[in-house]
């Protein structure tokens, strides 16, 4: 039997997924606009969240859903206002997570076609 590698194996599983990740929340730490929607305490807890998801999203361990369930992502970000400025400065952060590891053209756009869709989806309020 072949072993299929899946995408999470091909950018190099956990370690690619947490530099861009730490990366990102970097940018989100000290971001006007994205630091306010977490808590005081709660940047690291996001930052692990949000790596166990994008592991489970690309074929890596179901770490996400074993612990919460399923992700209900509009849901989860509901109590928040995720404006076009805000998707913008998410995008903005996670770009710089992208840029921080080495992928190929093509694993990077694949992985960018994903966040841009995910932050459109994610809009909840038009001001």
């Amino acid at each position: 039997m072949a072993f299929v590698s899946s995408f999470f194996d091909d950018i190099g599983g956990q370690p690619t997924i947490d530099a861009i990740v730490a990366t990102f929340y970097q940018g989100v730490a000290t971001d006007e606009i994205l630091r306010p929607m977490y808590p005081e305490d709660e940047l690291e807890g996001a930052e692990r969240r949000l790596a166990m998801f994008l592991a489970q999203y690309w074929g890596g361990p179901t770490t996400y859903s074993d612990e919460r369930g399923h992700p209900r992502l509009r849901m989860r970000h509901a109590p928040y206002k995720v404006n076009p400025e805000a998707g913008h400065r998410w995008l903005l952060h996670f770009k710089a997570g992208l840029d921080s590891v080495d992928l190929t053209p093509e694993q990077y756009e694949r992985f960018w076609d994903y966040v841009t869709h995910a932050a459109t989806f994610m809009l909840n309020s038009t001001d």
